[in-house]
C-alpha cells in the first residue's frame, strides 16, 4: 500500500523531469504555438502541440480500451459538469496566458532557466487557484457550477457514438482514430515541421508522458485500500498544492501532482545549466510586472473553473475524449486568440 503510493510519487517526479527538459529544449507551449501560428507565420510549434495531442489520445485510449486504466475515474469523465463554467474558465485562462506570456507549465520551465518573472507568475497563480478551489472565490465558483451544471448520459465522444448504435470498443477506436489521423495529417503537412526532428520528438515525448501519467496513477495506483486519484499531467491545482506543501508540509501528503511540479522545475534547471541557457532575468517595468501578475491570477482562477490548463485540458483532458474537455479547450483557444488578435489584443510592452 505504501510502496504503490511511493512509486506513483517517484514516477510523477520522473515524468516532470522529462517534461521540464523537453519543454526547455523545444519551447513546447500552447501560447507560443498560437502566437507563432497567428502572428508570426511560424507553424512548427502548433504542429508539435497537435502531434502531442495525437500521441496522447492514441496511447491513452489504448490503455483504456485494453482495460489497463479506467479513465472514467478521472475528473474529466464525470457524468455531471457545467459547460458554461468550463468555457468561461477556459476564456479567462487563455487570456491570462497571453498577459503572462505563457501558461503555468511554461512558467515552471522558464523559472528553471532563471526567469524571475516566472517566479511571480507561479506564486500568484498558485494563490489565485487556491482561493478559487478552497478560499474566498470558492463559494462564487460553487454557486455558478450548481446553477449551470448538467447531468449527461454521454460525457465523451466514444460514449456519444456508442449511443447511436455501435459498440463501446468500436466507438472508442473510431473516435480516437479519426482525431489522431486528422491531427497527424495537420502536423506533417507542414514542410518546416517535417524538417524539425527535435519538434517531432518533443511532440511524441510529451504525448507519451500524458499516457505515462495515466498508466502510473491508474494502474500502479489502483490500490483497493488506498487508491491514488487517476490523473496525469496538469498544473493548476498541482502548483497550488505544491506551494501549500512548501509552506505547510507537516500534516500534508505528497502526491503525483506535487512531485510532477517539482520535477518540471528541476528538469528545466538541469537542462538549462547543461546547455548553458541559465541566466537571470526580470521585469522591464512595474507595468510589465502588474500585467504578468494579473495574467497569472486569471490563469489560476480560470484554470480551476475549467478543470485544467492548456496541458491539463489541452492534452490530458483531450486524451480522454471528454466532451467537457473539448468545451474547456475551446474557451482556452478563444481566450488566447482574443489576446493575440483583435480589439482585445494584448499590446507589446514596447508599444505601451
Amino acid at each position: 500500500m505504501e510502496s504503490s503510493a511511493q512509486l506513483v510519487i517517484l514516477a510523477g517526479l520522473a515524468i516532470g523531469l522529462v517534461y521540464g527538459a523537453v519543454g526547455l529544449l523545444s519551447g513546447f507551449c500552447l501560447m507560443s504555438s498560437m502566437r507563432g501560428f497567428l502572428a508570426e507565420g511560424d507553424g512548427r510549434l502548433v504542429r508539435t502541440y497537435a502531434l502531442a495531442i495525437a500521441v496522447a489520445i492514441a496511447a491513452s485510449q489504448f490503455l483504456a480500451g485494453s482495460g489497463t486504466v479506467d479513465l472514467g475515474k478521472s475528473i474529466y469523465l464525470q457524468p455531471t459538469f457545467s459547460a458554461p463554467v468550463l468555457f468561461f474558465g477556459g476564456l479567462l485562462f487563455g487570456y491570462g496566458m497571453v498577459l503572462s506570456n505563457g501558461c503555468g507549465s511554461r512558467a515552471l520551465v522558464l523559472l528553471g532557466r532563471g526567469n524571475l518573472r516566472s517566479f511571480v507568475v507561479v506564486i500568484v497563480l498558485a494563490i489565485a487557484a487556491q482561493m478559487t478551489l478552497k478560499g474566498l472565490i470558492a463559494p462564487a465558483r460553487i454557486a455558478l457550477v450548481q446553477v449551470s451544471q448538467t447531468t449527461v448520459s454521454a460525457n465523451s465522444l466514444p460514449s456519444l457514438l456508442a449511443a447511436l448504435g455501435p459498440g463501446e470498443a468500436f466507438s472508442r477506436a473510431l473516435a480516437a482514430a479519426a482525431i489522431v489521423v486528422a491531427l497527424i495529417q495537420f502536423a506533417f503537412a507542414h514542410p518546416a515541421f517535417r524538417r524539425s526532428p527535435g519538434q517531432i520528438a518533443a511532440g511524441v515525448l510529451v504525448g507519451l508522458l500524458v499516457a505515462g501519467g495515466w498508466f502510473v496513477t491508474g494502474y500502479f495506483g489502483a490500490d483497493d485500500f488506498n487508491p491514488v486519484p487517476v490523473t496525469s499531467l496538469t498544473f493548476i491545482a498541482p502548483i497550488a498544492d505544491a506551494l501549500q506543501y512548501a509552506m505547510l508540509s507537516t500534516g500534508l501528503t505528497l502526491n503525483f501532482g506535487i512531485a510532477t511540479v517539482a520535477g518540471v522545475f528541476v528538469g528545466s534547471l538541469v537542462a538549462a545549466i547543461a546547455t548553458g541557457r541559465f541566466h537571470l532575468e526580470g521585469y522591464s517595468s512595474p507595468r510589465h510586472m502588474l500585467r504578468s501578475a494579473g495574467g497569472a491570477a486569471l490563469m489560476g482562477i480560470g484554470g480551476v473553473m475549467a478543470f485544467g490548463c492548456s496541458v491539463g485540458q489541452g492534452l490530458t483532458g483531450l486524451s480522454t475524449l471528454a466532451l467537457g474537455s473539448i468545451i474547456a479547450i475551446a474557451g482556452i483557444l478563444l481566450g488566447t486568440t482574443a489576446g493575440l488578435r483583435g480589439v482585445l489584443r494584448v499590446q507589446p510592452l514596447a508599444a505601451a
